[in-house]
């Protein structure tokens, strides 16, 4: 037998070079499909309240660290104006500095809500993009309470290490931006908007319109947390005005600003819709007894 009778190919979907290519896309982006279902599954996740927010914000304690390094640098090296900047920097994080621990409590109580029910078939597990900031504090919170989270990171060139506060075993890592919105919206009950960018305001402005139009067709409760950022980024108000959005569409976002009157609503609305439903979550008709 000849050694070219005897050589047997690597099966195809062995062949890193194959699935790093243009022609395997098809299957990359079924894998980031299947393999999280697949996970979601055995750990039997159906519901979860998705955290998003800024992945710059940093917390107090992480503020006054770096503000006093700052403050040493200045005494040490005079009033530069590079040492300026990084002044006026760290006044901008430390404004944005309670969101975090409002972040980290918010979870915290629905972590703590949810472990306390007494049902099989629901528990609201809180899901973040991951990385750092907002996402970082979402975990924590449910981590403080002795509860899973999970943490969808995406890969990207900076700002996006996964944080250590996510659950291993549900801590995923995704290269198409689509699969993981897919993840955000497909299991959600609930979700809370935390000041942020364009990331943010992507991650928040699809899912209104999946809302308005119909494609999510399940309760979505949609909390809006820090009005006095939020209603200075978008005026939701002006495009009523101007007629691009229906004024009721306005209603569909709750305005918060203590994670006490956030963790209410969201535990009135998820109830209601989820617990003790009076309605068919999907059709939206009288449930019969």
């Amino acid at each position: 037998m000849s050694d070219h009778d005897s050589f047997r190919p690597p099966k195809a979907y062995t062949s890193l070079e194959f699935m790093h290519s243009p022609d395997a896309r098809p299957l990359r982006i079924l894998a980031e499909f299947m393999e999280p279902m697949h996970r979601f599954k055995h750990y039997n996740i159906q519901d979860t309240v998705v955290f998003f927010g800024s992945a710059r914000t940093r917390s107090p304690a992480e503020c006054e660290q770096l503000a006093g390094v700052n403050e040493a640098r200045i005494a040490a090296e005079g009033e530069t104006e590079e040492l300026l900047r990084e002044r006026q920097a760290i006044v901008s994080a430390r404004r944005l500095s309670r969101y975090y621990d409002d972040a980290m409590e918010l979870a915290r109580l629905i972590t703590v809500w949810s472990k306390s029910l007494q049902t099989e078939s629901r528990h609201f597990i809180i899901c973040s993009g991951g990385g750092p900031g907002i996402m970082e504090a979402a975990n924590r919170g449910a981590s403080m309470a002795h509860g899973k989270s999970i943490g969808l990171n995406i890969s990207i060139p900076f700002e996006q290490a996964p944080n250590p506060y996510i659950s291993r075993e549900l801590n995923f890592e995704f290269h198409y931006f689509f699969m993981r919105k897919f993840w955000f919206v497909y299991l959600a009950k609930a979700l809370v908007v935390f000041p942020g960018g364009f990331g943010t305001l992507d991650e928040l402005m699809e899912v209104l319109t999946l809302v308005q139009t119909r494609k999510v067709s399940k309760p979505l409760p949609i909390v809006v947390f820090g009005s006095e950022y939020w209603r200075e980024v978008i005026n939701l108000e002006a495009m009523a005005r101007w007629g691009t959005i229906s004024p009721a569409d306005i209603s569909l976002l709750h305005f918060s600003d203590s994670p006490e009157e956030a963790f209410e609503y969201l535990r009135g609305r998820l109830e209601e819709a989820y617990i003790h439903p009076q309605h068919d979550v999907f059709t939206g008709r009288a449930k019969t007894t």
